[in-house]
């Protein structure tokens, strides 16, 4: 027996944010913007702006991720003495400030070359002309090339039967009529949707 099936954009967007009521249902998330784990009020989880102007990202929650960022950026030893507990909130202000003076010590390819490719959870933020070439991206082939132009290769990926881009990029309208022409409409049907404005 068939079925109507209800799709909406805002019932997906609410769907994403189960984990956040499910924090707020826990007492962990405050409802204030910029103060809580997730939402850039940590320290250990947020972008920093580097020496070069350009920014790096942490997400170095789980303890041992956070020890490690710790220890390869040399927070603990930046001469401002200890540091509180990772998870003590009120000073995560103050941490905010620290660990932004730090990441302006250096460009973004130097703390590169100190963090990538550990446990620190931390990852260059790469413009779109940068992504493409960034080595996990070219070893992954996460981008792909066709008819000049650099996109997103097909995704999820299948072992057995591999998605395929067929064509470039197309604009508004490049194949509207190819498409209705396939869907059953002749082509006087076609002119007066366009003379209406119904189609691109």
């Amino acid at each position: 027996q068939g079925q109507v099936i209800d799709a909406a954009m805002v019932d997906g967007t609410a769907s994403l944010m189960t984990f956040f009521h499910q924090l707020k249902a826990l007492g962990v998330y405050n409802g204030v913007r910029g103060t809580n784990l997730l939402d850039t009020g940590a320290h250990f989880y947020d972008v920093y702006e580097t020496a070069d102007a350009e920014f790096i990202s942490l997400g170095s929650i789980e303890p041992q991720f956070y020890a490690e960022l710790l220890r390869l950026s040399g927070l603990a030893d930046d001469g401002q003495g200890p540091l509180p507990h990772q998870l003590d909130q009120s000073q995560w202000p103050a941490l905010k400030d620290r660990v932004a003076a730090l990441f302006r010590t250096k460009t973004r390819d130097e703390w590169c070359s100190i963090m990538e490719a550990t446990d620190v959870c931390f990852a260059p933020v790469l413009s779109m002309d940068e992504a493409p070439r960034h080595p996990h991206n070219v070893h992954r082939g996460t981008f792909t090339e066709v008819a000049g132009i650099v996109q997103p290769a097909p995704a999820p990926r299948f072992s057995r039967t591999p998605g395929a881009i067929e064509r470039p990029p197309c604009w508004a309208g490049q194949h509207t009529d190819g498409a209705l022409s396939d869907w059953g409409f002749g082509a006087e049907e076609i002119t007066k949707l366009r003379e209406t404005g119904a189609v691109a």
